[in-house]
Protein backbone atom coordinates (compact mmCIF):
# COMPACT_ATOMS: atom_id res chain seq x y z
CA UNK A 1 0.00 0.00 0.00
CA UNK A 2 2.81 1.95 0.32
CA UNK A 3 4.22 1.89 -2.67
CA UNK A 4 0.59 2.86 -3.81
CA UNK A 5 0.61 5.45 -2.06
CA UNK A 6 3.47 7.08 -2.99
CA UNK A 7 2.68 6.73 -6.66
CA UNK A 8 -0.57 9.20 -6.30
CA UNK A 9 1.07 11.74 -4.36
CA UNK A 10 4.05 12.16 -7.05
CA UNK A 11 0.63 11.90 -9.88
CA UNK A 12 -1.34 14.14 -7.93
CA UNK A 13 1.61 16.52 -7.37
CA UNK A 14 2.47 16.24 -11.29
CA UNK A 15 -0.97 17.69 -12.26
CA UNK A 16 -0.67 20.25 -9.33
CA UNK A 17 2.06 21.79 -10.70
CA UNK A 18 0.70 21.31 -14.34
CA UNK A 19 -2.32 23.40 -13.57
CA UNK A 20 -0.73 26.23 -11.09
CA UNK A 21 0.19 28.51 -14.09
CA UNK A 22 -3.98 28.82 -14.92
CA UNK A 23 -5.43 29.49 -11.69
CA UNK A 24 -8.04 31.72 -13.33
CA UNK A 25 -10.09 28.36 -13.75
CA UNK A 26 -8.45 26.35 -11.33
CA UNK A 27 -7.78 26.86 -7.63
CA UNK A 28 -5.71 24.17 -5.62
CA UNK A 29 -6.84 23.62 -2.10
CA UNK A 30 -5.51 22.15 0.68
CA UNK A 31 -7.93 20.24 3.00
CA UNK A 32 -8.28 19.03 7.31
CA UNK A 33 -10.91 17.81 9.02
CA UNK A 34 -12.32 15.18 11.02
CA UNK A 35 -14.47 11.37 10.17
CA UNK A 36 -16.82 9.36 12.04
CA UNK A 37 -17.29 6.15 10.18
CA UNK A 38 -19.44 3.22 11.10
CA UNK A 39 -20.83 0.11 9.93
CA UNK A 40 -23.85 -1.27 8.04
CA UNK A 41 -24.24 -4.85 8.91
CA UNK A 42 -26.69 -7.29 10.04
CA UNK A 43 -23.96 -9.08 11.94
CA UNK A 44 -21.91 -6.90 13.91
CA UNK A 45 -23.31 -3.71 16.17
CA UNK A 46 -20.90 -1.29 15.85
CA UNK A 47 -20.29 2.16 17.23
CA UNK A 48 -18.96 4.91 15.24
CA UNK A 49 -15.74 6.72 16.07
CA UNK A 50 -13.85 10.21 15.03
CA UNK A 51 -11.28 10.05 12.73
CA UNK A 52 -9.09 12.28 10.62
CA UNK A 53 -8.73 13.47 7.03
CA UNK A 54 -6.57 15.49 4.96
CA UNK A 55 -5.63 16.19 1.83
CA UNK A 56 -5.21 17.81 -1.99
CA UNK A 57 -7.61 19.00 -4.44
CA UNK A 58 -8.34 21.01 -7.79
CA UNK A 59 -11.54 22.76 -8.20
CA UNK A 60 -12.20 24.44 -11.83
CA UNK A 61 -14.91 25.56 -13.25
CA UNK A 62 -16.98 23.04 -16.13
CA UNK A 63 -19.77 24.78 -17.41
CA UNK A 64 -22.15 26.82 -16.92
CA UNK A 65 -23.27 26.58 -12.75
CA UNK A 66 -21.22 23.37 -12.69
CA UNK A 67 -17.67 22.94 -11.41
CA UNK A 68 -15.17 19.82 -10.76
CA UNK A 69 -12.83 18.94 -8.33
CA UNK A 70 -10.65 16.11 -7.85
CA UNK A 71 -8.00 15.06 -5.73
CA UNK A 72 -6.69 12.78 -3.37
CA UNK A 73 -7.24 12.41 0.64
CA UNK A 74 -5.40 10.40 3.20
CA UNK A 75 -7.61 8.99 5.86
CA UNK A 76 -7.29 7.06 9.55
CA UNK A 77 -11.30 6.01 10.85
CA UNK A 78 -12.79 4.64 13.61
CA UNK A 79 -15.23 2.14 14.49
CA UNK A 80 -15.35 0.13 17.98
CA UNK A 81 -16.47 -3.66 18.32
CA UNK A 82 -17.68 -5.13 21.82
CA UNK A 83 -15.92 -7.73 22.99
CA UNK A 84 -17.31 -10.87 25.06
CA UNK A 85 -16.24 -9.02 28.19
CA UNK A 86 -18.19 -5.58 27.10
CA UNK A 87 -15.01 -3.55 26.65
CA UNK A 88 -14.70 -1.50 23.71
CA UNK A 89 -12.55 -2.53 20.48
CA UNK A 90 -11.02 0.32 18.68
CA UNK A 91 -10.68 -0.74 14.78
CA UNK A 92 -8.23 2.10 12.60
CA UNK A 93 -8.39 2.05 8.90
CA UNK A 94 -5.93 4.30 6.94
CA UNK A 95 -7.26 4.51 3.52
CA UNK A 96 -6.02 6.60 0.78
CA UNK A 97 -9.13 7.94 -1.49
CA UNK A 98 -9.48 9.29 -5.20
CA UNK A 99 -12.05 11.39 -5.83
CA UNK A 100 -14.22 13.21 -8.69
CA UNK A 101 -16.89 15.19 -7.70
CA UNK A 102 -19.21 17.44 -9.84
CA UNK A 103 -20.10 20.96 -7.63
CA UNK A 104 -23.19 22.65 -8.32
CA UNK A 105 -22.95 26.20 -7.66
CA UNK A 106 -25.75 27.56 -5.55
CA UNK A 107 -24.18 30.65 -4.83
CA UNK A 108 -21.27 31.78 -6.61
CA UNK A 109 -18.47 31.29 -3.84
CA UNK A 110 -19.73 30.94 -1.23
CA UNK A 111 -22.60 27.16 -1.49
CA UNK A 112 -22.23 24.34 -3.71
CA UNK A 113 -23.67 21.05 -3.21
CA UNK A 114 -21.50 18.12 -4.66
CA UNK A 115 -21.87 14.76 -6.02
CA UNK A 116 -19.64 11.92 -7.27
CA UNK A 117 -17.58 8.71 -7.31
CA UNK A 118 -14.74 7.69 -4.69
CA UNK A 119 -11.96 5.26 -4.94
CA UNK A 120 -10.93 4.49 -2.03
CA UNK A 121 -7.77 1.87 -0.87
CA UNK A 122 -7.39 0.48 2.76
CA UNK A 123 -4.82 -0.96 5.18
CA UNK A 124 -5.85 -3.79 7.00
CA UNK A 125 -7.54 -2.88 9.72
CA UNK A 126 -5.62 -2.12 12.97
CA UNK A 127 -6.02 -2.73 16.77
CA UNK A 128 -4.11 -2.51 19.96
CA UNK A 129 -1.96 -5.33 20.61
CA UNK A 130 -3.63 -6.18 24.13
CA UNK A 131 -7.19 -6.36 22.11
CA UNK A 132 -5.69 -8.77 18.94
CA UNK A 133 -6.69 -12.15 21.27
CA UNK A 134 -10.19 -10.72 22.78
CA UNK A 135 -13.00 -12.82 21.20
CA UNK A 136 -15.61 -10.53 19.73
CA UNK A 137 -19.36 -10.52 21.45
CA UNK A 138 -21.10 -10.33 18.41
CA UNK A 139 -19.67 -13.41 17.23
CA UNK A 140 -17.92 -15.17 20.01
CA UNK A 141 -15.74 -18.00 17.87
CA UNK A 142 -13.73 -15.08 16.21
CA UNK A 143 -10.86 -12.71 17.91
CA UNK A 144 -10.34 -9.14 16.79
CA UNK A 145 -7.39 -10.12 14.79
CA UNK A 146 -9.36 -12.24 12.38
CA UNK A 147 -11.53 -9.78 11.39
CA UNK A 148 -8.55 -6.87 10.03
CA UNK A 149 -7.96 -8.61 6.70
CA UNK A 150 -10.88 -6.19 4.51
CA UNK A 151 -11.46 -5.51 0.91
CA UNK A 152 -8.68 -3.18 -0.16
CA UNK A 153 -10.71 -1.58 -2.73
CA UNK A 154 -13.78 0.15 -2.34
CA UNK A 155 -15.81 2.44 -4.29
CA UNK A 156 -17.50 5.13 -2.90
CA UNK A 157 -20.75 7.49 -3.21
CA UNK A 158 -20.39 10.73 -1.94
CA UNK A 159 -22.42 13.67 -1.73
CA UNK A 160 -21.98 16.88 0.18
CA UNK A 161 -22.25 20.77 1.00
CA UNK A 162 -19.32 23.24 0.74
CA UNK A 163 -19.82 26.63 1.99
CA UNK A 164 -17.81 29.89 3.33
CA UNK A 165 -15.92 32.44 1.10
CA UNK A 166 -13.83 32.14 -2.37
CA UNK A 167 -10.40 30.98 -0.58
CA UNK A 168 -12.04 29.03 2.59
CA UNK A 169 -14.66 26.44 3.03
CA UNK A 170 -15.85 24.06 5.12
CA UNK A 171 -16.96 20.69 3.28
CA UNK A 172 -19.52 18.61 5.24
CA UNK A 173 -20.05 14.94 3.11
CA UNK A 174 -21.20 11.65 3.36
CA UNK A 175 -19.70 8.79 1.78
CA UNK A 176 -21.52 5.26 1.50
CA UNK A 177 -19.30 2.02 0.41
CA UNK A 178 -20.98 -0.14 -2.16
CA UNK A 179 -18.93 -3.23 -2.29
CA UNK A 180 -18.48 -5.50 0.72
CA UNK A 181 -16.42 -4.41 3.24
CA UNK A 182 -15.61 -7.67 4.23
CA UNK A 183 -15.46 -9.49 1.63
CA UNK A 184 -12.28 -11.10 1.82
CA UNK A 185 -12.86 -12.85 5.13
CA UNK A 186 -15.39 -14.90 2.96
CA UNK A 187 -12.07 -16.32 1.22
CA UNK A 188 -10.03 -17.24 4.31
CA UNK A 189 -11.62 -20.77 4.51
CA UNK A 190 -9.89 -21.25 8.21
CA UNK A 191 -12.20 -18.26 9.29
CA UNK A 192 -14.79 -19.71 7.24
CA UNK A 193 -15.17 -22.58 9.78
CA UNK A 194 -14.49 -20.43 12.68
CA UNK A 195 -17.66 -18.12 11.77
CA UNK A 196 -20.06 -20.58 10.00
CA UNK A 197 -21.68 -17.73 7.66
CA UNK A 198 -20.31 -14.95 5.09
CA UNK A 199 -19.52 -11.37 6.67
CA UNK A 200 -21.61 -8.58 4.98
CA UNK A 201 -21.10 -4.85 5.51
CA UNK A 202 -20.86 -1.57 4.05
CA UNK A 203 -19.39 1.38 5.43
CA UNK A 204 -20.65 4.98 5.69
CA UNK A 205 -17.96 7.94 6.80
CA UNK A 206 -19.15 11.26 7.67
CA UNK A 207 -16.28 14.03 7.19
CA UNK A 208 -16.40 17.60 8.27
CA UNK A 209 -13.32 19.56 6.34
CA UNK A 210 -11.86 22.60 6.10
CA UNK A 211 -10.14 23.54 2.34
CA UNK A 212 -7.79 26.48 2.12
CA UNK A 213 -8.04 27.91 -1.37
CA UNK A 214 -4.75 29.07 -3.02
Amino acid sequence: MKKFICLLTLLFCLTINAQYGRRDSNRIGISGGLTYMGLFSSQFNAKPELGWTGGFSLRGNYYNDWQMAYGMHFTESNFSLKAINNEDINFKMQAVQVFLTGSYIIIENHLTFEVGPVLQVNGKLEVDNEDEIKFLKDSPALTAKDLTDVTKISGNLYAGMTAGIKNVRLHVAYQYGVNNFLNKLNKNKEIQVLNGENFKANYGILSGMITFYL
